[in-house]
């Protein structure tokens, strides 16, 4: 596999942006309740994407090819919602730090096993024994992380 600059710079952004959308799904789940910060965020992020699709002009694939699509692939729609609810549950009983510690540390477990089985039209990367002794590290490096 090829290393890519921008995309490494792509995860970055993803995984500080997760943290901070954590911490504010979180502060507004204690204003309005759980539930309905995830319609919030919901709402908000199908307006965005509407806007940068539409008013924008910014996409770039083919929407009429959403039937070739095997249905699984819709589910992502539907795990936004249990994540969302998840971490803005989560983070106020276990702070942001020790919920996004178990959410990466499960988050590469469940990423490696996708890799290995080339799992939902991904391209299969081998599971390998450095990668056990790095989720052995991550898992360890969690525990350590993971002061309640």
């Amino acid at each position: 596999m090829k290393f890519n600059l921008f995309a490494l710079l792509l995860a970055a952004l993803a995984g500080a942006t997760m943290a901070v959308q954590g911490t504010l799904n979180a502060a507004l789940g204690k204003i309005i309740g759980v539930l309905e910060t995830t319609l919030i965020v919901m709402i908000t992020g199908t307006l965005t994407v509407l806007l940068a699709l539409y008013l924008l002009g910014l996409g770039k694939g083919n929407m009429a090819r959403i039937n070739s699509a095997p249905w699984y692939y819709l589910l992502g729609g539907l795990l936004i919602v249990v994540i969302t609810y998840a971490v803005a549950a989560g983070i106020p009983k276990l702070g942001v730090a020790n919920a996004t510690t178990v959410i990466v540390a499960t988050q590469v477990a469940a990423a490696v096993l996708i890799d290995h089985f080339g799992l939902f039209g991904m391209d299969p990367v081998p599971f390998s024994w450095w990668k056990l002794v790095g989720l052995a590290l991550l898992a360890a490096g969690t525990r350590l992380l993971f002061n309640t």
